[in-house]
């Protein structure tokens, strides 16, 4: 885990001598750090960057970019955006990786309020104004809100549709929304820099869920962890099944990771997927000698088209066929990958 240094200068911030007094006639904002691992996304890099510099916010913004080794003009895009705003920096990430991205990211930043943004988010216009009034108001150490699925295409409309609902996903908030609340996990996350400095940031060890993982510590060390419903952030899902399906599968196969590493931090709506999988199977290996046994897989097979029905209402008919496939490959993958995540994943790397 990464270790930040202690000493932050203030922000620097292209903002008008005439916008920052008139923003103290209201209240002074304090600086925020907007920290994004990047990694082939020459595409919605610069628009990404964009959307957080214009932010409803009257406080100065910086944005750190941790580029990856990629394999498009990724580089070129964030250095041509440093040169043109001197709001905007540049570190390396070697690795590539999301974890160290982020704590190069926020090991180069400045300001006491961190937030977490991804190189192809998509951030309502006043995401850091209600982040910003969220930590003051709660006293969080971290504040999130939604992670709003929005499909173009037919398939990516049925995945959205299941990353909504709770047959997809289960019950997490920042999937299918809720009350503003204290929360095990939110979507990428506005931090206090004393809070990440308390736990030493991302744990580098965990290539998927170090979000939740660094939450958890979070919460241990006696922080809180806020979920904020106006904080709605728009996400493109998968574009097929291949996709999706290597997606749901690290993301089981990781989380068993947590699993082992934090004991007391699984439940029935993670074991669910693993133990459909295994009477599924079961079913289907015994029923050559005992036809009964292919109920199972039936029952499962009946409670996706009845669950399909149920919260597929409006979707178009390109989409709503698309849907039973869905939700069986979020399923089966995130079940495969917890059953099968070796133990080896857990060791610490010397």
């Amino acid at each position: 885990m990464k270790q930040f240094p202690d000493s932050h200068a203030p922000a620097a911030s292209s903002q008008s001598s005439e916008s920052r007094k008139t923003s103290r006639k209201t209240r002074d904002w304090p600086p925020v750090s907007v920290v994004m691992p990047v990694l082939n996304e020459e595409r919605h890099l610069r628009e990404a960057v964009r959307q957080v510099l214009a932010q409803a916010y009257d406080g100065p913004i910086e944005v750190v970019l941790a580029v990856g080794p990629s394999h498009d003009r990724t580089q070129e895009v964030a250095d041509a955006l440093a040169a043109e705003d001197p709001r905007v920096r540049v570190v390396p990430n070697p690795t590539g990786r999301t974890p160290n991205a982020l704590n190069a990211a926020i090991g180069a930043s400045t300001c006491d309020i961190v937030a977490r943004v991804d190189g192809h988010a998509m951030l309502p216009g006043d995401y850091l104004k209600v982040a910003v009034e969220t930590l003051e108001r709660t006293g969080a150490d971290n504040v999130g809100g939604i992670m709003a699925a929005e499909g173009i295409t037919p398939f990516q409309k049925a995945v959205a549709r299941a990353m909504t609902s709770k047959i997809g996903v289960g019950g997490a908030r920042f999937h299918t929304g809720g009350e503003a609340g204290p929360a095990d996990t939110v979507y990428l996350g506005v931090f206090r820099r004393s809070a990440l400095e308390r736990v030493g940031g991302y744990d580098e060890h965990f290539q998927r869920a170090q979000d939740w993982e660094m939450n958890h510590r979070i919460r241990e060390t006696g922080g809180l962890v806020w979920f904020e419903p106006r904080m709605r952030v728009t996400y493109r899902p998968r574009p097929n099944v291949r996709a999706l399906a290597k997606q749901y599968f690290h993301y089981g196969r990781w989380r068993r990771v947590v699993a082992r590493t934090h004991a007391g931090t699984i439940n029935m709506r993670y074991l669910a997927p693993p133990l459909a999988v295994l009477a599924m199977a079961a079913g289907l290996a015994v029923s050559p000698f005992f036809w009964p046994g292919l109920l199972i897989p039936g029952a499962y097979v009946a409670a996706i088209l009845g669950g399909t029905v149920v919260t597929g209402r409006g979707l178009e008919p390109a989409a709503l066929v698309r849907l039973p496939l869905v939700y069986a490959t979020m399923h089966i993958s995130w079940g495969w990958g917890f059953i099968t995540s070796p133990p080896s994943l857990s060791k610490k790397p010397r």
